[in-house]
């Protein structure tokens, strides 16, 4: 073989090696990523999923890519961005705090796995035959929100021991509006007290459901609807114009200027969708993962809120909270 000749083989080789060896690296794994909100209003969800995902060794544009889809407050949207998440054959569909994606997609898929947190009871939304045993490609984890109703009529019961009528502000939309209905329900028959649903979901119809409020309940209940979250502002604001006391469904509300709040860490439903999508990426099943159930909550108060609107705060109530913010 004349030398010439060699060296021609020896570059075209040089240049094949890393072609061949870029060619036997594995391709990155592509998940969706679908919520029913806003990118502005799901900030620190997003935020604490990667964190989920970072606690298995995932980092999005390292080893991990991450499809996002927002219904912009149209959950009719959701069966759409869901089929469009299949139809790119993702390895897996992160739904966290909707539970309404993620019955779009198991509506969808029985192969492609799909993680969801949620407020409400998953056996009862048909998210999953059982708790201890998902079965099919769906798992993930409850924060219990939509069971705390009880609870948090009960804090307001504390804080205003002569109130006889209270409220509930939710949407038709929300996943556990019946379990939320009927545990109001259970309340007033229990406690001797009236307990009033007010539906209401676009900006008029909750200006709308604030006027009624304010003539007919002592205080109320905004359960963890995100749709009503991705209102905050507008809820708070009223709130505190018509100096009307509310009990929330996390901190984010009394963080915000909310009088009160009952509920879970902060996006910890979030994470755990997270790290659950990380064990799937590594090999493990949906139905081999049983669904994580909340095991702490948190009680807030936010005493500048009270004072502002005039409401003394029962030392026993205060006893009771986790933090109180000054």
């Amino acid at each position: 073989m004349k030398r010439r000749e060699f060296i021609t083989m020896l570059g075209g080789a040089a240049v094949a090696w890393p072609l061949a060896a870029r060619a036997q690296q594995p391709a990155m794994p592509v998940i969706g990523f679908l919520r029913a909100d806003t990118p502005a209003a799901g900030g620190s969800t997003v935020a604490a999923f990667r964190k989920g995902l970072s606690e298995t060794g995932f980092v999005e544009g390292r080893n991990l890519a991450i499809e996002f889809r927002w219904a912009q407050n149209d959950r009719d949207r959701l069966p759409e961005l869901a089929a469009d998440l299949i139809r790119r054959r993702v390895a897996v569909i992160a739904a966290p705090l909707n539970a309404v994606g993620a019955l779009a997609a198991k509506a969808l898929t029985t192969t492609i796995p799909i993680v969801f947190s949620t407020s409400g009871d998953p056996v009862e939304l048909g998210l999953v035959a059982s708790l201890k045993r998902p079965d099919g490609n769906v798992t993930g984890f409850s924060d219990m929100g939509s069971e705390l109703v009880p609870k948090q009529l009960g804090l307001l019961h504390e804080l205003l021991p002569g109130a006889a009528r209270f409220g509930v502000l939710v949407t038709r939309a929300y996943a556990s509006v019946d379990r939320v209905t009927k545990d109001a329900q259970s309340v007033a028959a229990a406690s001797g007290r009236q307990v009033e649903i007010l539906f209401a979901s676009t900006d008029l119809d909750i200006d709308a459901a604030f006027a009624e409020l304010q003539k007919r309940v002592a205080a109320f209940v905004v359960p963890d609807d995100v749709v009503l979250a991705g209102r905050q502002t507008q809820i708070l604001t009223l709130a505190a114009r018509q100096a009307l006391p509310a009990i929330y469904a996390n901190r984010a509300w009394a963080d915000a200027g909310g009088l009160m709040s009952y509920g879970a860490p902060l996006n910890n439903g979030a994470r755990q969708v997270g790290i659950y999508t990380g064990r799937i990426l590594k090999g493990e099943k949906p139905s081999d993962l049983p669904v994580a159930r909340a095991t702490k909550f948190e009680f807030v108060i936010n005493l500048a809120t009270a004072r502002a609107i005039g409401i003394p705060v029962p030392p026993t109530l205060l006893a009771l909270a986790d933090e109180v913010i000054e």
